[in-house]
């Protein structure tokens, strides 16, 4: 009779035994130990290094029929694939966007030959890896999302779906893959790594680090970072090799006052304060202040009037022009941070615009359109930063933007496909001098 049973239960591992293992505690409610599901895998570890017998019932997982994938490998997909393995089939891989981080997936899928579930943050990408898995498999492809509950031994899941039903799907699958895995770090997202039970895990970005230290998280629920590898590595053989310009524009005399007097009031506050913005936690702390301080509210106010002033420029529009005049005959992707300027863009130099607004059948005629060529320029807000499959385009204009690296190499990924005749990408950034959007122009980058 081994001495210890494992069995899964309600996103738990349930374990039957008068030992004390590492990673359980006691439950007295059912006098057994229980583990988060997650710690499957290094429960059964330890098990099989002390030499302990036991009963493994946790998996339920379906049979998958033989899988073949078409894709070769390049010389560093496959690195990074040899890497996650030598890591016991746990951890993050972390490659530019246009890179092929899917087509690694698909093939530890077909490696391992398990159970799939992979989890993608938007309905776009859900289809984009339904598809990838339908054509390279030829077997059926379950859904959660997008209208659609179904479950197979390979599973696309949204975030949000894979939440509410990774307590009961958790012992199904015997491999996660969580694209856009920097999501997971989101509070009530790290449930579903939890509740898993799969032992084999792959996290899949562009950029894995946050900036509030929750990638810490993601590396305990799918493993370390083991493997990386940056944009300039690969132009000019697996990615178009690229340029980055920076236009520094100057606000007009009017922006120039209105940004100062915003400013001024946001400064005061600090001063009087002892709040330095020198992190996340202290723009959280003024927030917070906000809500019952009147004086930190004007500031926060007056903080988002400058921000308005130096991203939404008149000179910004106008340098859009000289770029758009000047690459007449490439494709460009124009970013924004605000919607009010994408639909200022769009009127004034009749530009198909993509938005949170944007209904997902209209975005998609867009973006067909800009792939078969109709249309060759399109302006945006965030939208289409990550988890949308964009076509190729050779020129991006980034007119605003946060302080994010990933935003900024989600933006630069855009346009880093390989072309036909070898020309550089060009990636401008324009940005208001004298303002705070050139400490924020250092800091993404």
């Amino acid at each position: 009779m081994p001495d210890v049973s494992l069995a899964f239960e309600e996103g738990t591992l349930r374990v039957e035994t008068d030992r004390e293992l590492p990673y359980t505690d006691a439950d007295a409610r059912s006098k057994t130990r229980r583990a988060p599901a997650f710690r499957y895998a290094a429960v059964r570890a330890y098990l099989d290094e002390q030499a302990i017998g036991y009963e493994d019932a946790v998996l339920d997982a379906p049979e998958v029929p033989e899988l073949a994938s078409t894709y070769e490998l390049r010389e560093y997909q496959r690195e990074a694939l040899d890497a996650w393995d030598e890591a016991g089939r746990r951890g993050v891989l972390e490659l530019p966007t246009g890179s092929g981080k899917t087509v690694i997936g698909l093939k530890a899928i077909e490696s391992l030959g398990t159970a799939t579930l992979v989890v993608v943050p938007t309905i776009d990408l859900l289809e984009q890896w339904r598809r990838e898995l339908e054509s390279e498999f030829a077997v059926p492809v379950g859904q959660l999302g997008g209208g659609e509950q179904t479950v197979e031994p390979l599973t696309v899941s949204t975030y949000d779906s894979a939440y509410l039903r990774a307590d009961e799907l958790g012992d199904r699958f015997g491999l996660v893959i969580f694209d856009e895995v920097h999501h997971l770090g989101g509070e009530g997202y790290r449930e579903i790594a939890r509740l898993l039970a799969a032992p084999a895990r792959m996290g899949l970005t562009a950029t894995f680090e946050r900036p509030d230290g929750a990638h810490e998280v993601v590396a305990d629920l799918v493993g370390e970072k083991v493997f990386a590898i940056d944009p300039e590595a690969l132009a000019g053989e697996h990615l178009a090799p690229y340029d980055i310009k920076r236009v520094e524009v100057e606000l007009t005399p009017a922006e120039r006052e209105r940004y100062e007097a915003a400013n001024q009031v946001f400064t005061d506050y600090l001063a009087r304060s002892d709040i330095r913005m020198q992190s996340g936690s202290d723009y959280q702390e003024l927030v917070k202040r906000s809500g019952s301080d009147p004086r930190a509210r004007e500031a926060l106010l007056a903080k988002q009037r400058a921000r308005e002033v130096m991203m939404n420029s008149d000179a910004k529009v106008e340098a859009l022009a000289r770029i758009l005049d000047d690459h007449r005959g490439d494709r460009i992707i124009v970013f924004t941070a605000h919607n009010d300027l994408v639909y200022r863009l769009s009127e004034r130099f009749l530009l198909p615009a993509v938005t949170h607004q944007t209904g997902a059948p209209e975005r998609r005629e867009i973006l067909e359109r800009f792939r078969e060529g109709e249309y060759s320029r399109v302006v945006t807000s965030n939208v289409l930063d990550e988890g949308v499959d964009v076509p190729d385009a050779n020129v991006a204009v980034v007119l605003s933007g946060s302080a994010s690296e990933r935003e900024f190499t989600q933006r630069l990924g855009r346009i880093l496909r390989p072309n036909d005749d070898g020309r550089p990408a060009l990636l401008y950034e324009v940005v208001s001098a004298e303002t705070a959007e050139e400490s924020v122009a250092r800091r993404r980058k």
